[in-house]
């Protein structure tokens, strides 16, 4: 049976915090995001480590799923939820062998061979994209389109997340073409009112999908 996802993914980052990285996952979780991911590509190992506990602790507190990207050693340290790979980092059965059965472990995908690749391993979720042009990497890979989506839903049954330069207003197509789930950065920590973005989103998936 494949995994009931929560329609929104929200990434926190290192480099783009108003208040920090805790003060933004309480703020998110309060708004109802049920996944919270953490990407630091530029601190120290003991300062990932010492803001994943601190993260793992409030998603005890707040009820979300805390996942850590690219560290599935800091992620099982921490406590997390989950950890998230990249086609960089440690393959799928690696992190697995390192994190156990009880945390996610999802994986960035952006050919379809690579979704296929997932599909046969023991990933709890695929990511998809970029879907859209995109600001928040500095070497993004190719946009795959909507249409992408649609042909990774019929390779797999596991979640689809959605990345890359989605906004909300076009969360609703996301939902449509097939994804289970948006993943997004900039356009909630950009956001005048990141609350009230975050709940356009859900909106959007309890509209599209039935589920928030």
């Amino acid at each position: 049976m494949s995994l009931v996802f929560p329609a929104l993914y929200a990434i926190i980052t290192a480099d783009r915090q108003r208040g920090g990285p805790l003060e933004w996952a309480r703020l998110f979780a309060a708004a109802g995001v049920k996944v919270i991911q953490y990407r630091d590509k530029e601190s120290s190992s003991r300062l990932i480590f010492a803001a994943s506990c601190a993260l793992a602790a409030a998603s005890r507190e707040s009820g979300f799923r805390f996942v850590l990207n690219d560290r599935p050693d800091i992620a099982l340290l921490s406590g997390a939820g989950g950890v998230h790979v990249g086609q960089e980092d440690l393959p799928v059965e690696q992190a697995r062998g390192i994190c156990g059965t009880s945390l996610w472990i999802g994986v960035s995908t952006h050919t379809l061979e690579q979704v296929q690749q997932a599909a046969d391993t023991s990933a709890d979720y695929v990511a998809v994209g970029p879907i859209f042009p995109t600001a928040t990497k500095k070497n993004p890979d190719p946009v795959v389109g909507l249409e992408f989506i649609r042909r990774a839903r019929a390779i797999t049954s596991k979640p689809l997340v959605a990345i890359g330069g989605i906004t909300a207003e076009r969360a609703a197509e996301v939902f449509g073409a097939g994804a289970d789930c948006i993943a997004v950065s900039s356009d909630l920590l950009g956001a005048k009112d990141p609350t009230k973005r975050a709940g356009e989103y859900l909106k959007a998936a309890e509209e599209t999908l039935g589920k928030g």
